[in-house]
């Protein structure tokens, strides 16, 4: 009964050790795969050295050359955004007020 015993306890550990490494490799042999790129994917070092040629206005989206793009910065950068009328501002000062209360005390309905 004990050889019986010391037998089956032998088997089921070389079992569970084997079972045990064959998981542990090919979880690892996925693991390398999952890792690669994909080979149609242009490297970074490549694209950083890309030099690029169109690009999209920052006012409407439409696409622009490259000239045209640094000609609308320049234009941006020159002229200032249109102000906000006093009243309009006041409206957005009380409002951010309301939003840091309604934070503060989410109990009080404003």
């Amino acid at each position: 009964m004990q050889r019986v015993k010391a037998k089956k306890a032998i088997i089921f550990f070389v079992v569970s050790i084997s079972t045990s490494v064959v998981v542990w490799l090919v979880n690892d042999w996925r693991a390398s795969g999952i890792a690669l790129p994909d080979p149609s994917d242009t490297p970074e070092e490549i694209l950083r050295t890309e030099i690029i040629i169109e690009a999209r206005s920052p006012v409407d989206g439409k696409p622009l050359t490259a000239g045209e793009y640094a000609e609308l910065l320049t234009q941006l950068q020159t002229s200032p955004p249109p102000k906000l009328t006093p009243k309009i501002r006041e409206q957005v000062f009380l409002l951010r007020i309301r939003k840091a209360l309604l934070q503060v005390f989410p109990f009080l309905n404003l």
